[in-house]
């Protein structure tokens, strides 16, 4: 029997409907199409999340409009109470789990409102223990992504998960990068809080391309996350840094042709190769007539295919037999044919 695990795959479609309704449902029609279990969005109020005077990341500069602060940007990309509920009901609707990340106790409490079955935690409010708390205190399922953090900041988070009434914990290894460089990855890093936690625990990918979340999966990654946009040449911070609709689906596809491959690692004939056996392998044939009632010397034998006869590891019982029959050269010899 083959076993095929499930991956939990979320498009992280994040700020990337650009503060517009109208993309942000577009984009989990897309992410439902494309195959994805769950589409996550993030909800905050920009006055509390960051100061008018935080500048942005690297990356969101390059990538967001001249001139504009942290602040500045993220305003623009706010969604309201009445959008959320439009897409909650949205995702309801076509068969696709909602998710967003909160980065304040209101926005926790309105999805909270609002029905959403899992909380999201993102890697900058880590070592936010206050929020975490009160996440925590919701007792409902949390995926953490871990992005920046060290291996004690992790045990501190999840201690804080566990003096509530146990919960789901899931630990997602992250590198909180657009793009991420490839040698910074470390996807070992999944085996060690895995030993660490005894939880699940699957990856966040901000790198390019798809094979990393594929490597990911086979060292046994549960949840994948990736960013998601409908076009990589729209204006915002992430949508470069995302997979378009094309290349979201072929992840997808190749994420289950991975599933498939990993089995459960009893290692015998796949059934698809048992028809092979016989044709690969070979066995112990006559090198030259045998007659009958002649006794089987080394030098009369030899190995060929195909492999139905008795197997190469038995020459050596095979000397000193008699043949009870003609064993023409050639032949594969069968134990019957010996006495």
């Amino acid at each position: 029997m083959i076993i095929e695990k499930k991956t939990y795959i979320i498009a992280e479609a994040g700020v990337n409907h650009n503060g517009s309704l109208e993309i942000a449902i577009s984009l989990i029609d897309s992410a439902k199409s494309c195959g994805a279990d769950a589409i996550k969005f993030q909800t905050f109020k920009t006055e509390r999340l960051v100061t008018r005077s935080a500048e942005k990341a690297e990356y969101q500069k390059r990538t967001g409009s001249e001139g504009d602060s942290q602040f500045e940007m993220l305003k623009k990309l706010e969604l309201g109470e009445d959008d959320f509920r439009v897409l909650i009901d949205h995702c309801n609707q076509i068969g696709i789990e909602f998710l967003s990340s909160p980065f304040d106790e209101e926005s926790a409490d309105l999805l909270d409102s609002l029905g959403m079955a899992t909380f999201k935690i993102p890697s900058g409010e880590i070592t936010n223990h206050p929020f975490l708390m009160h996440v925590a205190r919701k007792k409902k399922p949390v995926i953490i992504s871990t992005g920046m953090s060290t291996l004690g900041e992790v045990e501190e988070a999840v201690g804080i998960f566990n003096t509530c009434e146990p919960t789901h914990v899931t630990l997602l290894h992250c590198v909180t990068e657009y793009p991420a460089p490839y040698g910074e990855i470390n996807l070992n890093a999944m085996h060690t809080l895995r030993e660490a936690f005894k939880l699940d625990v699957g990856y966040s990918d901000h790198t390019s391309g798809i094979e990393i979340p594929l490597a990911a999966v086979a060292l046994g990654a549960t949840v994948i996350e990736k960013h998601f946009t409908l076009d990589n040449a729209m204006e915002g911070p992430d949508h470069k840094a995302s997979l378009n609709p094309d290349d979201f689906r072929q992840m997808v596809r190749l994420i289950r042709n991975v599933e498939k491959a990993i089995g459960d690692g009893i290692k015998r004939p796949a059934p698809c190769e048992l028809k092979n056996i016989d044709i690969a392998r070979k066995s112990i044939v006559a090198a030259e007539t045998i007659e009958e009632g002649e006794i089987i010397s080394q030098h009369k034998l030899t190995i060929k295919r195909p492999g139905y006869g008795i197997q190469p590891k038995d020459m050596n019982k095979l000397v000193g037999l008699q043949a009870n029959r003609m064993i023409e050269k050639d032949e594969v010899i069968k134990w019957h044919y010996l006495v």
